[in-house]
């Protein structure tokens, strides 16, 4: 305890107060003197491996041979496998009292299924992150931080908010919990040393009481995290990737669905798009599944007469006879919003996750194209309307096939194998042409039909049991 004289409405008063611990920690590592972390004297074996595994030097337990921690003398002695670089380089941070760090941490683009959270869920977590705060409740100068997803899984407190991070990954590693695709929530600024870290990590949201750097919010729009500032008990602010929040209605703002219901039908032998499916004919299951992930859904064709039964616009093409590039042109020209996800009638395995994550890459580009084993997937994209000049030069100059446009365009590709972390058979691309395909089709609903309701029944018992 310190004495502290307390100063308030012109009358001083002495009182008993506690004062943060700042604790120096000698780190050798391999037998060389890397660095003194200046932290919060608690858990230092956490905030040791997290260093590390956050610089690079380490990425799993195994790759630790010895971590000892001498409490008395503020020292820690690691060796791990490999050798440090012969030079470090340090570099002063913007953490709490200069933080440094030897390899700045690049963020790593999200790959994968993304959550889509509950705005709940992060006053919950900032909430529960209060609560567990002691440091700071009993005599302030202390940062936290935490992880979690319903619930806090780990958390920190520490002089330096840079630490914290490291604590939490040192935690997480030796203890081999996941943190991908967890909150950060943490009572901090965000800067961009702690967005780097994030990602690493694989966290999907960083969530502070305070605000971001102009840098950190460019990371995290680059590297897919959802960065919220000023939390407070009922409001916050996103800076970036909204759509990985609930907010009322989750549907994608600023996205039109275009169904593209041209086609011929030729091999079918008749419009495959009213071919009956789940319960309906095949273009509305199409349009119910885009109609729950945009707001805006319309369809291209020159036979609205046809399509009475879908309550969405019909649009005709604006240069008619030619193609699917056409159609993606009158979709687009006509929307209301400035992109448009295009789909084609007959696709009956649209992935809402990987729908949405080809819409997250929509930054400064003409088109976000996915490719497959095949190659590029044109008709199941996402077109900015700055394509609509390249588009229509090649409509105008007879050209109708979709990789035309290309060269002309500014396009953000989506590699085949990050489309499989979501869709690892590529059935999002497939269509139906033939009867023979169709028949497969609806053989195959069948049959997990069958499967289906079997289990629903077994379940429903066991619960009345």
């Amino acid at each position: 305890m310190a004495t502290i004289y307390s100063f308030k409405k012109g009358v001083v008063e002495q009182v008993d107060g506690g004062v943060v611990n700042e604790y120096p920690l000698q780190l050798v590592v391999n037998g060389r003197e890397m660095a003194t972390l200046i932290a919060s004297p608690h858990d230092l074996r956490f905030l040791v491996a997290g260093f590390l595994r956050l610089q690079g030097f380490v990425s799993s337990v195994d790759d630790f041979l010895a971590l000892a921690i001498c409490q008395d003398f503020g020292a820690a002695s690691v060796t791990i496998r490999g050798e440090l670089p012969e030079r470090l380089k340090p570099v002063l941070t913007s953490g709490c009292g200069t933080g440094i760090t030897f390899n700045m941490p690049k963020p790593e683009k999200k790959v994968g299924p993304s959550q889509v959270h509950a705005p709940e869920t992060i006053f919950a977590l900032m909430q529960q992150l209060a609560v567990k705060s002691e440091g700071y409740k009993n005599h302030g100068g202390m940062h936290s931080a935490g992880v979690g997803s319903e619930t806090l899984l780990l958390h920190a407190e520490d002089i330096g908010r840079h630490n914290t991070i490291d604590r939490i990954a040192g935690e997480a590693l030796l203890k081999g919990i996941s943190l991908a695709g967890t909150i950060l929530v943490t009572s901090g600024r965000v800067s961009t040393e702690l967005v780097a870290k994030a990602s690493l990590l694989g966290i999907d949201v960083i969530a502070s009481r305070t605000s971001p750097t102009d840098m950190a919010v460019k990371m995290a729009e680059d590297a897919g995290i959802t960065l919220v500032g000023y939390v407070r008990a009922d409001s916050f602010k996103v800076y970036t990737h909204p759509e990985a929040l609930s907010m009322g209605d989750d549907r994608i703002a600023g996205v039109t669905g275009v169904i593209l219901a041209g086609g011929a039908s030729s091999r079918m032998g008749s419009n495959k798009a009213l071919l009956p499916h789940k319960g309906g004919r095949f273009i509305e299951s199409i349009y119910r599944e885009l109609s729950e992930l945009f707001t805006e859904v319309i369809l291209v064709t020159n036979t609205p007469e046809q399509y009475q039964f879908l309550p969405c616009r019909k649009v005709p093409d604006l240069y008619v006879g030619m193609g699917a590039l056409a159609g993606i042109h009158a979709g687009l020209a006509q929307a209301s919003n400035p992109s448009v996800f295009t789909v084609a009638c007959d696709m009956p395995h649209l992935d809402p996750a990987l729908i949405r994550h080809i819409v997250s890459r929509r930054g400064d580009c003409d088109l976000v194209l996915p490719m497959s084993e095949h190659g590029f997937e044109p008709l199941h994209a996402l077109y900015n309307k700055s394509a609509l000049p390249a588009m229509e030069s090649c409509l105008e100059e007879g050209k109708r096939r979709i990789v035309s446009i290309l060269p002309q365009l500014k396009v953000n590709e989506v590699p085949a194998g990050e489309v499989a972390h979501f869709d690892p058979r590529f059935d999002s691309f497939s269509n139906i042409n033939t009867p023979q395909e169709y028949y497969e089709l609806r053989n195959n609903d069948k049959a997990r039909s069958e499967v289906a309701i079997p289990a629903a029944n077994e379940t429903a018992q066991k619960a009345q049991a």
